[in-house]
């Protein structure tokens, strides 16, 4: 139970489990130590909650590791009425009921390996970043991303208790690429659409306007073709046998001759206007 205490300097210090106090032994026994952390209340340490210098190695005694007078961290397990429960071991910043899906978790990098990084998050064991949960875009190697020591953040995407495994992902937390690119995109779409259209001048502006500005270049006479060049050779024969006095002398009269002329005129007209 958690429960605020009063220090010496009457200063209110909430002592909760996972806190850490620096403290000096009190007094030693076979079961433990006490131990004085400033708060005014006992505070007791049992034995297995001790640390060895050399951890390999049992405690055999208490006052192998701890004499009278010796300052030492500790932090506290439980915290009840009566007492205050402490440990020299270093408690998990998360504890596995505290590890969720979706939760966003900083570590530091602690080991690479070719299919991905395991990172300290504080928990019981490193979690695994895959090289697939990296960013992205294709990522070769891990070094390509991460080095050891890097403090990095990522997002939990499964946690399994039973084998003791915590999967996490970086790319998790980085914007999309199409989602960049949008971004990049969007200032000039905007800018495009805020931009007035310009209309070309209508008709009556085209008159209005000054006749330089209108101004177009004359396109050159198409050459008479060979069919137009007969048709006017001949109406020009009529035209012109149409003034001379008649003579009996030749075998066609005048008027079948300028009928056949004319004849020959509105079929060559005909034919240019239909080729």
């Amino acid at each position: 139970m958690e429960s605020p205490v009063v220090t010496q300097d009457e200063q209110p210090v909430e002592v909760k489990a996972k806190a850490r106090f620096t403290g000096t032994v009190v007094k030693t026994s076979l079961a433990g130590a006490l131990i004085d952390i400033g708060v005014g209340k006992p505070a007791v340490i049992h034995i297995s909650q001790i640390v060895p210098p050399n951890q390999n190695e049992p405690i055999k005694r208490v006052e192998d590791v701890l004499h009278v007078g010796q300052s030492v961290d500790v932090w506290v397990r439980r915290a009840k009425p009566e007492r205050i429960e402490l440990t020299m071991v270093k408690p998990l910043d998360l504890e596995w009921r505290d590890i969720k899906k979706d939760m966003v978790v900083k570590g530091t990098v602690v080991r690479l390996e070719k299919f991905g990084a395991f990172v300290d998050i504080g928990a019981e064991r490193p979690a695994l970043v895959h090289v697939s949960e990296m960013a992205h875009g294709f990522v070769r190697s891990p070094a390509d991303v991460v080095k050891e020591g890097d403090t990095i953040e990522a997002q939990v995407l499964e946690v399994d208790r039973r084998k003791k495994q915590i999967k996490l992902s970086m790319k998790a937390l980085l914007p999309e690429p199409q989602a960049v690119m949008a971004e990049v995109n969007k200032p000039a779409e905007t800018e495009a659409k805020e931009k007035p259209r310009r209309r070309k001048p209508g008709r009556k502006a085209r008159e209005k306007a000054p006749a330089e500005t209108h101004h177009e270049e004359k396109q050159p006479e198409a050459e008479p073709t060979v069919m137009e060049l007969k048709l006017r050779e001949a109406m020009a024969r009529a035209k012109s046998r149409k003034g001379r006095p008649e003579t009996r002398s030749k075998k066609v009269s005048r008027p079948a001759l300028d009928e056949r002329e004319e004849i020959l005129a509105r079929t060559l007209e005909h034919k240019v206007r239909t080729s």
